[in-house]
Formats: structure tokens, sequence, C-alpha cells
């Protein structure tokens, strides 16, 4: 079976994470990544209602991974809160720090 991949950040604390939603978060969140923008412009862009957008948008800024910025239309940022992507690098020092770890080095 094909596994999906989801933005880090599409995970919530606080809500039961099903597909339909991660999916939906995750173009959100990859959009957002790119620039600051607003609801319209993101259901036009990610290609999801208005009320989806806005309903995902309110679950994230709950957990404090998004903020709104600004006066009506509002400009939707990331906060930098929330789990980061891992680059190449980090999950390199990630995995050093693993075995390290196993050794009993550290």
């Amino acid at each position: 079976m094909f596994k999906r991949i989801y933005h880090p950040k599409a995970f919530l604390a606080s809500k039961r994470n099903i597909h339909p939603g991660l999916d939906a978060r995750t173009r959100i969140l990859s959009l957002l990544e790119k620039n600051g923008t607003n609801v319209k412009a993101i259901a036009k862009e990610t290609k999801l209602s208005y009320a989806s957008v806005l309903h995902h948008l309110h679950l994230l800024e709950a957990e404090n991974i998004v903020v709104r910025k600004g006066g009506k239309p509002y400009q939707w940022e990331l906060t930098g809160a929330g789990q980061q992507r891992l680059t190449a690098g980090s999950l390199v020092s990630l995995m050093l720090l693993m075995v390290l770890e196993a050794l009993g080095v550290l």
C-alpha cells in the first residue's frame, strides 16, 4: 500500500488526524511555507472550499501553528511553532545522536 506523506505540522494534538484532514492541512501549510496569504487565495490555489480552508486554519490557529495578521481579509502566516521539517543535515545529526546514545557514549 502506498504511504502518504504529510506536512509535519499537519498533525494536531487536539483532534483525530484522519487522511482527508491531513491532506487538506498539508496543502494549506505547504502554500503558507512559501508566503502568507488570505483564505480566498489559499482556497483558489489548493482547490479546497473556502469553508474547508477556514476550518483548518482555525484548527491550526488553536494549536499556534498559524497566526492571522492585519484586518479583514486576514493574512495567515506560519508561526514557527510545532514540528519542523527535518533537513538532510539535521536528520544525519539526529541519527548520529541516536547511535551514540545506543552505544552509551552520551
